[in-house]
């Protein structure tokens, strides 16, 4: 696990100073170790499925881009070029299921950074797509470049970040080279599964391009395994727009992974119910998930969803909701029903760090981890309802994630761990354990140190300035960043890399297509 940032002293009771930690510990490759709990019985969701297949068959989806509609009247569905309106038969859909792979081998930028999506797995994103950033120091904010790049070194630190997220959004980068940017960034400072927005087949193609560079790809060896992926969002209700149907197309082609996400709100573009609002995003999940079989059968694609519920007072989405929870489990039975993996989401609705933002992001956290979610995006800094990422919230929030990262290892129960020769042979009757052999062997190692909670009694908190967590973090995330080592590079290749960026970047670069 990263050297973790801020901890120089233990927090509890007693002498100041002591050694550094050394536990060996994997955040990399977790399984999900919860039971799955269920929301609704399997009648109602076989129900469900069946009544999105009808929903395709007889409602259908409007598809903007010529091509798809074209790949899918090729696939058999029915399509009418007036209303661009498709209409996609229950045997499509189970013949896309059935050659849709139920397990991912993702490939990073090192080989110990790769992972396996199928359901019981378990990977984590920070939050995502934020147009904003903020922090305690320089408040409130549109995103930068700066902050794009902070954020992507956060994440790189804590291994339980195993991908990159879309973050914030570089909005003093141009549109037409700000692809670029990005993708540049992730192929300097981490080693991690990298992501690429879906704004059109020029902006996809370059990011391709500049991936097999930087990392030494032939094109076959490029399209043999997904080295990255691409969130496809449904405009719902049942509308799939241009960027989205060709990031699906592409992504398919090249072999790379899409996770479709139909961003589902009850009572606004979904049915105000758990269950109405759950069978609308998995017709629309369905939908998308054809498309990619029909144009690469084989292609790896993680079913998705992100269902919560509005505010019916002001309209505002609410997230961490009982309904979100809900939402969330099924969504799981809908996955497991299809033997897909699957990608669910947490976040908060709060306009700031603070005990309503914990609240809502542990109480979505844990609805996708009772829903044996696959990957479980905004899990870490997302405020706002997305508007917003948050340097502190981040920080707070991943002290979470690896507490449930190692929830995933589990607990042993040998006769080593039992102790009763190494422990309990060696304590009289009030005794204390503090120097049993056991206790010295492991005393440095057995439990979790955290990066911001602090263990201090009152006195000693109050003498060290009464500083907060959200104060913590601050000082957290600023010393990771001071201290930042990005990953050993293949310096020729990123000069081949930065050379492609100026030829491209002088022939104007690639707008965003809509």
């Amino acid at each position: 696990m990263e050297a973790e940032a801020g901890r120089r002293r233990r927090r509890g009771r007693g002498a100041e100073a002591v050694p550094q930690p050394s536990r060996d510990v994997n955040y990399r490759q977790l399984r999900n170790p919860f039971p799955q709990m269920e929301v609704f019985p399997a009648d109602q969701i076989a129900e469900m499925h069946e009544t999105a297949l009808r929903t395709l068959e007889e409602l259908g989806v409007k598809v903007l881009l010529p091509e798809a509609r074209r790949i899918y009247a090729q696939g058999g569905a029915r399509v009418n070029e007036d209303n661009e309106m498709v209409f996609i038969g229950r045997d499509m859909v189970e013949a896309a299921v059935a050659s849709a792979p139920k397990s991912i081998a993702c490939r990073a930028g090192a080989r110990r950074r790769d992972f396996t999506l199928e359901l019981g797995s378990l990977v984590f994103q920070p939050g995502a797509g934020a147009p904003n950033a903020t922090d305690l120091e320089r408040g409130r904010r549109p995103a930068n470049g700066q902050d794009y790049l902070e954020f992507l070194k956060l994440t790189h630190h804590f291994d339980v970040f195993q991908m990159i997220s879309p973050q914030v959004e570089p909005q003093d980068v141009p549109t037409n080279v700000r692809h670029y940017f990005t993708t540049q960034a992730q192929m300097e400072l981490t080693d991690k599964f990298p992501f690429f927005f879906s704004r059109g087949t020029p902006q996809v193609i370059d990011c391709f391009e500049m991936l097999s560079i930087a990392r030494g790809f032939s094109d076959d060896e490029f399209r043999g395994n997904p080295h990255c992926y691409t969130i496809i969002n449904t405009n719902s209700p049942r509308t799939l727009d241009i960027p989205m149907a060709q990031g699906l197309i592409d992504f398919a082609r090249h072999g790379q992974m899409s996770i479709i996400t139909p961003f589902t709100l009850m009572g606004a573009m979904a049915p105000i119910t758990v269950a109405g609002a759950i069978t609308l995003s998995h017709a629309e999940a369905l939908a998308a998930l054809t498309l990619t079989q029909l144009t690469n059968p084989g292609a790896p694609v993680c079913y998705g969803t992100f269902t919560s519920n509005v505010d019916m007072k002001s309209g505002a989405p609410a997230f961490g909701t009982p309904s979100h929870f809900q939402a969330s489990l099924a969504a799981g039975q809908l996955a497991r029903y299809l033997g897909l993996p699957w990608r669910s989401a947490a976040g908060s609705a709060s306009n700031l760090n603070d005990v309503q933002a914990a609240n809502e992001n542990q109480f979505g956290l844990w609805g996708c981890l009772m829903a044996g979610a696959t990957v479980i995006i905004h899990s870490a800094g997302w405020l706002e309802g997305g508007l917003t990422v948050s340097f502190e919230k981040m920080i707070c929030d991943a002290e979470v994630l690896n507490m449930v990262a190692e929830l995933c290892a589990g607990a042993q129960a040998d006769s080593s761990e039992i102790g009763f020769d190494s422990a309990q042979s060696e304590v009289e009757p009030s005794g204390h354990f503090f120097a049993t052999s056991q206790t010295m062997e492991r005393y440095n190692t057995a439990f979790y140190e955290p990066h911001i909670h602090d263990y201090a009694n009152f006195g000693t908190w109050t003498e060290r300035g009464s500083v907060d967590a959200n104060h913590r973090a601050t000082g957290v995330w600023k010393e990771i960043l001071a201290n930042f080592e990005a990953p050993a590079q293949d310096v020729s290749r990123l000069g081949t890399l930065h050379e492609f960026i100026a030829r491209r970047t002088e022939a104007g670069g690639a707008p965003p297509e809509s």
